[in-house]
């Protein structure tokens, strides 16, 4: 009996104490059932427990997808963060805590929105007066865009609407846009241009749900009707002055810019005033002047033609390709003068009493194939009511050096000791440059010539080879070359005699002598001279 009693006291108390337990292990989430978050965002859902000093928690979606997110346990207190929030957080979460054999459960929704910017208004253009423009209403980012609707207004009046009721096949972020066509007129001056986009997902609470971007009408009028008013004429005397006024109607006021109009068709800006003024006017001034009224959305110009009547002058000459030609070659020699009204040209040669010899009216005279004849003095004239201005060009005719001899005097072959002359000489042509020189594989030596001329006294062995003369001026050169042999001085002795036989048959005990010997003795030919007696000396 005590026994039974103890095991029955023993099954209660355990049986309190699972009852105790179970009454105070709870459980909280927060949020409470559901959270909405926009794409991008940052969201964190909490899982607390009370009657439990050390629970162990683990989170889960129901369909067991990851969860894309990181878990932080905390004593009593476990948070799943997500961040940030993707496509692949919608989903219903479950938190689960466990104390001991105890175990509770919660489950949170998350769902999600992508509502992130005001909308964007783009114009194609400026908005002209009674000209179309398209007005692009753009609403980046967006989901879900089923439930999306984007309105279009100026002021008061509502412009275009547009839903997207199309399925979506997927989940992404869409860019979706509502286009206009827009044709202002005076009284939209001042209106605002409003595009509004709504998110209609009543079903979920976020901010905001509405969205818009608001633009103030600027309506341009291009510039028209620009006139000019000159002060006193258009016609002047050099060294007079002239004011311009120039005026242009457009919205806003446009600004006024004064260009001249040079003989490229470019423009060369003068200024911004309204007024230009000319004073102490020359004949680079005359010309055309170009005023232009410009606005944000165009521009209207009108232009007036200034005249300041002078005399010829500057009158210059290009020549192409030079003055100074190759005989055969052709030029092009081109006049230019300045005056008003603008210069006749008239080409003459001047000949040999000074009389000039009309040639061409043209502005380019062209000679082809020029023969020496040809040279001489060519004179331009520019010619008006005014007067005259003359420039003339010296054109020279050049022939390429020809007809080039080099010699060898006496002889081309001499022997050591002789003197010898070598002459180049070019007749037919003047300013000829001549000059001489010695070839060798180490380098080419130039001569100190005289009229082309180079005297070798006393000729060494040395002094044997390739002599070249180069003949040369603007328009080409010439080359010609000979060679010079050396003979060295013979002894009497004849070289067929017994003792050379018998030297012929030693050659294999004095062949090394004889190479040391000449060794000897061209190492002291070119220092000028041989001695026997040094190169002896050099040996020991």
């Amino acid at each position: 009996m005590p026994g039974k009693m103890v095991v029955t006291f023993g099954a209660s108390n355990i049986l309190w104490m699972v009852f105790a337990v179970s009454q105070a292990f709870k459980m909280e989430i927060f949020p409470e059932h559901r959270v909405v978050a926009q794409i991008g965002d940052v969201i964190s859902l909490t899982c607390s427990t009370t009657g439990c000093e050390s629970p162990s928690f683990s989170w889960r979606t129901q369909i067991d997808s990851p969860l894309n997110g990181k878990v932080r346990n905390e004593g009593t207190k476990s948070t799943l963060t997500m961040d940030p929030v993707s496509f692949n957080n919608e989903h219903a979460y479950v938190c689960t805590a466990t104390c001991g054999s105890m175990k509770l459960e919660k489950g949170i929704q998350v769902e999600i929105y992508s509502f992130p910017k005001d909308p964007e208004m783009h114009l194609s253009g400026p908005l002209e007066l009674k000209k179309p423009v398209t007005v692009t209403c753009l609403v980046p980012d967006v989901y879900p865009f089923d439930r999306l609707e984007i309105n279009l207004l100026k002021g008061n009046d509502l412009l275009k609407s547009k839903e997207f009721l199309e399925p979506m096949d997927r989940k992404s972020l869409e860019t979706k846009s509502l286009e206009a066509t827009l044709i202002p007129d005076q009284e939209d001056i001042g209106k605002a241009l409003v595009c509004r986009a709504k998110l209609n997902i009543e079903e979920i609470d976020f901010e905001p749900k509405e969205r818009e971007t608001t633009k103030k009408l600027q309506v341009y009028i291009s510039p028209k009707n620009t006139v000019i008013f000159v002060n006193p004429y258009t016609r002047l005397q050099e060294g007079g002055s002239v004011t311009m006024t120039c005026s242009s109607e457009g919205l806003p006021a446009p600004q006024i810019f004064w260009s001249k109009k040079l003989d490229n068709g470019n423009l060369q800006l003068l200024s911004g005033n309204a007024t230009l003024t000319l004073i102490a006017m020359r004949i680079e001034d005359s010309g055309i002047y170009v005023c232009e009224g410009v606005n944000q959305v165009g521009k209207n110009g009108t232009e007036v033609e200034l005249i300041v009547e002078v005399a010829p002058r500057d009158t210059a000459i290009l020549v192409s390709p030079s003055s100074i030609l190759e005989e055969g070659s052709s030029v092009n020699m081109t006049c230019s003068s300045n005056g008003l009204p603008a210069p006749k040209i008239l080409w003459s040669r001047q000949l040999n009493n000074g009389h000039l010899q009309p040639l061409s009216e043209n502005s380019t005279l062209t000679l082809t194939s020029t023969k020496m004849e040809d040279s001489g003095i060519y004179v331009c004239e520019g010619i008006n009511q005014a007067g005259i201005s003359r420039k003339e060009v010296e054109l020279i005719i050049q022939v390429a050096p020809k007809d080039i001899q080099l010699i060898a005097f006496p002889s081309e072959s001499v022997k050591e000791g002789d003197t010898v002359i070598i002459s180049c000489t070019c007749g037919n042509v003047p300013k000829t440059w001549i000059i001489l020189k010695k070839k060798a594989e180490t380098g080419d030596t130039v001569l100190k010539s005289r009229d082309g001329a180079y005297t070798i006294h006393k000729v060494q062995l040395e002094d044997a080879g390739v002599y070249e003369c180069e003949s040369k001026n603007e328009v080409g050169l010439q080359l010609r070359s000979l060679t010079l042999d050396v003979k060295g001085r013979e002894n009497n002795k004849d070289y067929f005699s017994p003792e050379l036989l018998v030297l012929y048959c030693a050659s294999s005990l004095i062949i090394p002598a004889i190479g040391m010997i000449i060794y000897f003795a061209r190492r002291a030919n070119m220092k000028g001279s041989y001695s026997l007696v040094e190169a002896q000396k050099s040996k020991v």
